[in-house]
């Protein structure tokens, strides 16, 4: 049985849906309409993009002559009416059919997608800059001059991997790092240390609480998500807030994470968590339980976007993460791909609230199929303690 076609909205019936794998380890989702509208999304899943791409391939199978307008009817068809649903592969690619299906229905609108999640809550949007930091390098220099172009907050990962016990000094140097970062940037820059789900449960708490003389703006993944009744054991020995959620995947992911408590900072990726759709409900969520929002977003400029848009309508939403100068990303970055950069300029370290219709982002089509002739083979580093087990990256 199939969705009801008989009424068609502006937006005409979706005619084509095609996925592009583009450096440096993006996903890019393109779907048009026979009403002549194109949207775009990201279901990047990195490292596993392969396989985001086959899963966007099997999802258009269902939605093709589908109207185009219906987003929410789109997403209960590709979650509900299959019996295995959830996980980072279906949910990215669910994610940036999503993310494209808001991006046409705005166009045919003419409204940005935030005027249709219900209108602003703000102009702009504080964003962050990574630095690095899981390798020893200046931090301290690098995060100087990430305050000198007017950023107030910088993320720098906390630590190289660890044991499950481990040598004191690891965590010493972690300390002296992020340190020296404040030490540089003075007592009111932000300072997010990403561990990265690299400490095991009983370090955990020990590397938390280290931190805080410090006093970062948040830890993030000092355990594992899916280890979530230990968010609450780390709460209680250190008085940094928390902060996880990128590697959840349904608003039911996360009612489960905060059912456990122990985290003060929703970190929804909209790429890999059913997009805007999903996303905007996680972000009703964390408000029902007086918890801050700051959606995951190491990527590419039309998931920055679809993020702005959320945090837009989101009183919740506190710091947007972006990936412009990260060091993941090789060959390529953010504003390669678009052709308006100017509407990703940084201000006094915000990025103001997008006005055109639709996402907002006029993608360099025709450098996106030039990079997907030779799709990328992004894969994670694979790391090793010194006794030859695998350690978490």
């Amino acid at each position: 049985m199939t969705a009801n076609l008989s009424r068609i909205g502006p937006a005409g019936r979706i005619s084509a849906v095609h996925s592009y794998l583009v450096r440096p380890r993006w996903l890019f989702v393109e779907v048009e309409t026979d009403a002549g509208l194109t949207g775009w999304g990201e279901a990047v899943l990195e490292g596993h993009a392969e396989a985001a791409a086959a899963a966007v391939q099997a999802a258009s199978e269902q939605i093709l002559g589908l109207d185009a307008m219906n987003a929410e009817g789109i997403w209960d068809l590709l979650f509900r009416a299959r019996f295995y649903r959830g996980g980072p592969v279906l949910m990215s690619a669910m994610a940036g059919i999503d993310i494209a299906l808001w991006d046409i229905r705005g166009q045919a609108l003419g409204a940005p997608v935030w005027q249709l999640l219900g209108g602003r809550a703000r102009d702009r949007i504080r964003v962050y800059s990574w630095i690095g930091g899981d390798r020893p390098h200046d931090v301290a220099a690098a995060a100087r001059e990430r305050q000198q172009a007017g950023f107030t907050a910088v993320k720098m990962n906390g630590t190289e991997e660890l044991q499950y016990l481990d040598s004191h000094t690891k965590i010493d140097a972690m300390v002296d790092r992020v340190m020296a970062v404040r030490e540089a940037c003075g007592p009111d820059f932000g300072i997010a240390v990403d561990f990265h789900g690299r400490v095991h449960r009983p370090l955990a708490r020990i590397a938390a609480r280290a931190l805080d003389e410090a006093r970062p703006l948040f830890i993030e993944e000092p355990v594992r998500s899916e280890d979530m009744e230990a968010f609450r054991e780390v709460q209680r020995h250190c008085n940094s807030p928390i902060a996880t959620g990128e590697r959840l995947y349904t608003k039911q992911d996360f009612k489960r994470l905060l059912d456990y408590g122990g985290v003060d900072i929703l970190q929804p990726d909209l790429a890999h968590a059913g997009g805007i759709t999903e996303v905007h409900k996680i972000a009703a969520l964390a408000a029902a339980h007086d918890l801050a929002l700051a959606p995951h977003c190491p990527l590419g400029p039309i998931a920055l976007m679809a993020c702005v848009h959320i945090d837009t309508v989101c009183h919740n939403a506190v710091i947007q993460e972006q990936s412009m100068g990260i060091h993941y990303n090789e060959g390529r970055s953010v504003l390669d791909y678009v052709l308006n950069p100017e509407d990703f300029r940084f201000v006094d370290g915000n990025l103001a609230v997008p006005e055109k219709p639709g996402l907002g982002v006029m993608v360099n089509r025709e450098l996106v199929l030039a990079e997907a002739r030779e799709p990328h083979r992004w894969r994670n580093p694979v790391w090793q303690h010194e006794d030859g087990s695998i350690a978490e990256w």
